[in-house]
């Protein structure tokens, strides 16, 4: 599989020697059949479990009905549903909430920047530092980190950039609505932004969990001067944080949300949902695309929004958020190597440093921490503009005893990738 990797596939995908033979809960089994448990969960992509069992058989029951047909061509219940189910779980703005499904988040981003320019006449595009939004051009225009961008450009305009809070690195709520408000007098003044997008938790950036007090004053912002807010929830929704979505913890109702990942239960799903006279805005025709909502993918996306939606769920990944938080405490107390340990719920992540005085980014201790830890049967991810953080994205379902083995391991795998003990 691996000399195939190399003779077929493309050199700019960037895998794992993982070879995946199969997958079920918290757990993933190589074609060797050595087991791993899942600390990635696909990036973000599982977070009712591997093989979510009430997906794959309303998988299996749609793929017996029939297969995509293209919904401009012909609508079909799954589509809709999914579109009745994301109104009533939307945390919009808005009494009645409408909502565009398609495949991927760079494609909702997009999707959602259109609405965006169709409701306001507007065209400005205002984003944020250490923020990841896809990989298309528009959303590589948008995404805060060169990596993704290196040989790709030119990209295109009319898209501004402000340093978003990050109180580990000095940057306050205060400092970045500053810059806001010095970009409205710079560069762009604001009846010419059609939007702002955030992440309410920084996925790629590093899981910088926005100030408690900042989502509530951006929209205030945004309201005054009539700006679309976009809650991009591609990696942070779904129930990542605890609640289905992340902005949830902050009592704050977006104009736009962008959902995705673990939407579609391991299918390809993603969407925009928010109040129906900013959805309708753009006219018939405007929106739509060959597999965008297809019916298998929708089914999937039922039963896992059933799921994240129940107060079973919501327990247990509280209970999970705490847990993985008290085990993360215990490490960053025994490893000075660890600067800062953030998220929200179970969302989490730890940022390397080589100093935890000069707070130096450790990308290299990263990078061999996660590779001690495949071999010892966990699998983890680094994010980060640095590529110094490494984030935990357990599926919410994980057994007790394979979380705190998984726990184990990863700090077993800073020591002895170099980062030393207390």
């Amino acid at each position: 599989m691996l000399e195939g990797r190399d003779r077929y596939v493309a050199r700019g995908i960037s895998t794992s020697p993982l070879v995946v033979a199969r997958a079920e809960g918290a757990r993933i089994w190589d074609v060797d059949g050595r087991s791993y448990i899942d600390f990635a969960g696909g990036i973000a992509c599982q977070n009712a479990g591997q093989s979510f069992a009430p997906a794959v058989a309303a998988i299996h029951e749609q793929v017996d009905r029939y297969l995509p047909q293209c919904f401009m061509v012909g609508l079909y219940e799954p589509y809709v549903e999914v579109c009745r189910r994301l109104a009533e779980l939307s945390p919009c703005a808005g009494a009645e909430q409408k909502s565009l499904l398609v495949n991927s988040g760079a494609e909702a981003i997009e999707n959602a920047v259109k609405v965006a320019r169709a409701a306001t006449g507007r065209q400005a595009v205002v984003v944020f530092d250490n923020s990841f939004h896809g990989r298309t051009l528009l959303t590589m225009a948008m995404t805060g980190n060169v990596k993704y961008k290196r040989g790709f450009g030119p990209f295109p305009p009319a898209v501004h950039r402000v340093p978003a809070p990050y109180p580990y690195r000095g940057v306050s709520s205060d400092d970045s609505l500053a810059a806001i408000e010095h970009l409205f007098k710079a560069d762009v003044e604001p009846d010419s932004v059609a939007c702002v997008v955030l992440e309410p938790v920084q996925g790629e950036g590093g899981f910088i969990a926005m100030p408690d007090d900042f989502p509530a004053r951006l929209a205030e912002l945004c309201a005054r001067h009539g700006i679309v807010y976009v809650d991009d929830e591609v990696q942070s929704g779904v129930g990542r944080t605890g609640p289905v979505w992340a902005i949830e913890h902050y009592g704050v109702e977006p104009d736009l949300l962008v959902s995705g990942k673990s939407l579609g239960g391991g299918l390809p799903l993603a969407g925009v949902t928010g109040r129906a006279e900013v959805m309708d805005a753009v006219d018939p025709g405007g929106l739509g695309g060959t597999f965008g909502g297809n019916p298998v993918s929708c089914a999937a996306a039922l039963a896992v929004l059933d799921e994240v939606a129940t107060d079973d769920f919501r327990s247990r990944a509280d209970d999970l958020g705490r847990r993985i938080r008290k085990r993360l405490v215990e490490i960053a107390a025994r490893i000075p190597a660890v600067g800062e340990l953030r998220g929200l719920g179970p969302m989490l992540a730890v940022e390397l440093v080589t100093d935890p005085e000069t707070k130096e980014p450790a990308g290299d201790l990263a990078k061999r921490a996660i590779e001690q830890a495949r071999k010892r049967g966990l699998v983890l991810l680094a994010c980060g503009l640095h590529g110094n953080v490494i984030r935990v994205l357990a599926p919410i379902s994980i057994p007790s005893e394979e979380l705190e083995e998984g726990l184990t391991i990863l700090e077993e795998s800073l020591v002895d990738a170099g980062a030393g003990t207390r």
